[in-house]
């Protein structure tokens, strides 16, 4: 193994062990329970039990690089790890599974959004919409909630939207409410749903050439986001591998001894 990435996610902490350019496992722990079980204060400074985790392989993961990255990366001070930026991490994951040196990223996290362009395996520009939640996947976990139905069902529906035009999550919430009273189809309504986030991100993306856009985060991994989004631009859509792990992977890729920083 030469490296191990963390990506200490909003929604989700996400583990990726890599051998090379060889992602050897993931895993993936729901956050609050995770730090509670896992994770303490060790003079001021968080302490992750690493031990405690049942992560494969043990003999070779814990002498081997780490680098961490995540929300609250800020206030992060994890010992024996070295903490890099979302962004950074979500290139180098993304640059490493998909093979490509030009390209925009889209990453639609738990809690934010953030669009990064790559000329060349450089980093040139980049957006973040950290400020509200609406495109996000706790905007999709929300809005699934209020019609009672799981993420996967929701994913399943594009065709035919209902119009939704709140641009806060929260007031979305109430203006679904009165969808689902209007007496609107299931279909339709988890249709508009998803359409909302392509009037969020839309704006981001069109500030960037529109010839290839790499997905990444959970909400790559709903499929009517993919072709709803895939309508409105002319741009080509490549989903990598693993795209919930991606900054995970980043991560690991960056804490190889050969890696730059």
């Amino acid at each position: 193994m030469t490296g191990l990435g963390i990506d200490l996610g909003s929604r989700q902490v996400k583990f990726a062990a890599l051998d090379g350019d060889k992602v050897l496992w993931l895993r993936d722990f729901p956050t609050i329970p995770f730090y509670r079980q896992y994770a303490s204060l060790s003079q001021g400074r968080l302490l992750l039990r690493l031990d405690a985790l049942g992560l494969p392989e043990p003999g070779d993961w814990r002498h081997c690089p780490l680098v961490v990255t995540g929300y609250g990366r800020n206030t992060i001070d994890l010992i024996g790890a070295r903490v890099i930026p979302e962004i950074q991490a979500h290139g180098a994951g993304a640059r490493l599974q998909t093979g490509l040196d030009t390209f925009t990223l889209l990453d639609l996290g738990g809690q934010d959004s953030k669009v990064i362009r790559f000329e060349n395996g450089i980093l040139t520009d980049f957006l973040m919409n950290d400020k509200c939640a609406a495109s996000s996947g706790r905007y999709l976990e929300n809005m699934a909630k209020v019609l009672d139905i799981s993420l996967k069902e929701l994913s399943r529906h594009h065709a035919d939207p209902v119009a939704l035009d709140a641009t806060c999550g929260i007031f979305g919430e109430s203006e679904l409410i009165g969808r689902i009273i209007e007496g609107h189809s299931m279909a339709r309504l988890c249709a508009g749903v998803n359409q909302t986030l392509i009037k969020r991100v839309m704006p981001m993306l069109r500030r960037f050439p529109q010839d290839r856009i790499v997905l990444s985060g959970g909400v790559a991994k709903n499929q009517a986001f993919r072709t709803l989004l895939g309508q409105s631009t002319t741009a080509e859509l490549v989903l990598p591998l693993h795209p919930q792990h991606n900054g995970a992977i980043g991560c690991a890729s960056l804490a190889a001894p050969t890696s730059e920083a």
